[in-house]
Order: C-alpha cells, then sequence, then structure tokens
C-alpha cells in the first residue's frame, strides 16, 4: 500500500523561560497568563479534530516546586560567555510552585497535555539550553538533557523521544548525547538557504518574506529520504505558524494561503509537512489567533478525507 503524506505539528512550549534574560516578568503577567488559558483550548481542538502534536516542553516546567526543581538541577551548568544567558541564574526571580508563580512551572499543563489523546510530550532541554553559544560545552548539554528525562521518569512515568533545540540551534556535534540520552527523533532546521545560518541580519527578513510568498523550493519532505544520523532521525521544519499581530492584518490571507497551499501541495504527492509554533505565541488576539489554527485544521480534514492525509508526532517517526 503505498504511503500516504503526513501532518506533523510540533510546540515549543517555554512559558518565561523561552526569553527569561530579555523578558522582565513585571511587563508580561498578562501575556503568560493568556498563553495558560489557551493551551487548554488548544488541546479541546486537537481532541475534537483527532489532531496529534508533539509538545516539546522545557524541563523546568516539568517540577513540582522549587525545591524539586533545585533537586534535579545539574551540578555542572553551562558555561556560557554570556551568563545573562543562563536560566539557572535566575533562580532567584521565581516562587515556590506553580499556584504562586504559574510563569515558571507548568506542572498541571503537562498533565492535561499527557492525559489529551494523541500528543506527545518532547523535550525542549532542560534550561531552554543554547548548543551553539560560545563558552558552553558538550558535557553541560549532557548534564542538562539528563535532568530533563530524570524528571519526565519521577514526575510523569514517561521517557523522553523527541528533541526541539532552544531557538533553533541545532548543533549535529551534539546528536551522540542526544542519541545516549535516549532520544530517537530531532527537528532540524528547514534545507533552505536563509536556514542555513541563523547568524546574519537579512536571515530573519527572508524567513519572514517566505511566510507569505515563495522564495524557497518546496519544504514538504519524503520520509524514506530523512536523515538518520547516529540513530537519530533528523525531521526538518517546514513552517513557523506566524501569529496574528494587528499591524500585520493586511497580509493574514497571504500568510494562511500560504500554509494552506503547501499543506495542499504535501497531501496530493504523498509528502509530510511540518508546522511549528509556540504556545506563546497565540496568547495575543487569542481568538483571532485559534480562528486561524481551525482554518487550518479543518483544512487537514479535508485534506484527510480526499488524499488520506495523517496526523502524527515527531516521536512516530522512530516507529516507521
Amino acid at each position: 500500500m503505498k504511503k500516504k503524506g503526513k501532518f506533523v505539528i510540533s510546540l515549543d512550549f517555554e512559558l518565561r523561560w523561552g526569553g527569561v534574560e530579555k523578558w522582565s516578568i513585571d511587563c508580561k503577567y498578562s501575556y503568560f497568563l493568556e498563553t495558560r488559558k489557551s493551551i487548554p483550548q488548544v488541546l479541546l481542538l486537537f481532541k475534537q479534530n483527532d489532531i496529534k502534536a508533539t509538545w516539546a516542553t522545557v524541563g523546568f516546567l516539568f517540577a513540582k516546586d522549587k525545591k524539586q526543581l533545585l533537586d534535579y538541577s545539574p551540578s555542572i551548568q553551562p558555561t556560557y560567555s554570556n551568563q545573562k544567558l543562563s536560566s539557572y541564574n535566575y533562580f532567584n526571580e521565581i516562587g515556590n510552585n506553580e499556584k504562586n508563580d504559574p510563569y515558571h512551572f507548568a506542572y498541571s499543563l503537562i498533565t492535561n497535555i499527557l492525559e489529551t489523546p494523541g500528543q506527545e510530550l518532547g523535550t525542549h532541554t532542560f534550561s531552554h539550553y543554547y548548543c551553539n553559544e560560545l563558552g558552553q560545552t558538550i558535557e553541560e548539554f549532557e548534564a542538562d538533557l539528563q535532568s530533563a528525562q530524570n524528571l519526565a521518569r519521577d514526575n510523569f512515568g514517561i521517557s523522553l523521544k523527541s528533541l526541539v533545540f532552544p531557538r533553533n540551534q541545532y548543533n549535529p556535534y551534539y546528536l551522540n548525547v542526544v542519541e545516549k540520552q535516549g532520544i530517537k527523533v530531532v527537528r532540524s532546521n528547514p534545507d533552505v538557504w536563509f536556514w542555513k545560518s541563523t547568524k546574519g541580519k537579512m536571515m530573519p527578513a527572508f524567513r519572514a518574506m517566505d511566510t507569505l510568498f515563495s522564495i524557497s523550493r518546496s519544504l514538504s519532505f519524503d520520509s524514506n529520504d530523512l536523515k538518520n544520523n547516529n540513530k537519530i532521525i533528523e525531521l526538518p521544519a517546514s513552517r513557523f505558524f506566524r501569529p496574528y499581530k494587528d499591524k500585520e492584518m493586511f497580509i493574514q490571507q497571504l500568510k494562511m494561503n500560504r500554509i494552506k497551499g503547501e499543506m495542499t501541495y504535501a497531501a496530493k504527492n504523498n509528502l509530510d509537512y511540518h508546522l511549528w509554533w509556540h504556545p506563546h505565541n497565540l496568547a495575543e488576539n487569542v481568538d483571532k489567533n485559534h480562528n486561524q489554527l481551525i482554518e487550518i485544521i479543518n483544512h487537514f480534514k479535508q485534506l484527510r478525507g480526499k488524499y488520506g492525509f495523517e496526523s502524527t508526532t515527531m516521536g512516530d517517526y522512530a516507529k516507521i
């Protein structure tokens, strides 16, 4: 039987840990509270429509309280040249648990994810670890990833199988350690020229333009052609689901047409398409962002009925 195309969703679940060095919590209270309210709504949408997804989650969010977070923190921590990047340096800013600090803990939300059919809990490293920053070492990265696995096992009884590198700092030299720590699938960057480097002033601009107009080749892929590096499946991202912004209201239809057109191309040609975003991306203009997500889900359902397009998690690729 001929294989069908697959629709992959991965979400980089971080709360404040995704930008702790630049996001003052005093300015972000409502933003992250809206993020937290949005997540159960998204999970309900996924459940109602049989949508699978991988929630690549910062390990700090697994902790039940500050004591547990400290207990599971590794003895060796990232020696970034820029120490503002180390999440460990912000422990003095956090509360004791999720109830009094919902910006740095998410045990109940993770439980909700795991209780929702078709959802996979993946890792975004323990501390939102940056694998390409100056000063850090592979030994520090391994200790960080091991802490994520330990806490996932002890709090949720699972072994994490999928990894998304924070800030898309994909580092192929670290894949031996990734495999050693039980990971089977990693999200890699799109195989196009403006993703070859995460540096350079113009690269983000080219990536933004590509969300509206085709300046790259098709970002769908054939699962038979995926790289298998050190027993790790490298699963490329296809498209970032750019959130709705009022100042960009006139380009929203272009954005949506681009995503739906790419999904259609993948489904027709039995290829795979990988959409990703951060849960906090939906926290502003929540209703408009949710309506766009519903539009994408409805389009997927049409493609599922017409072409057999399948919903899948990152971890499902380890079973192929």
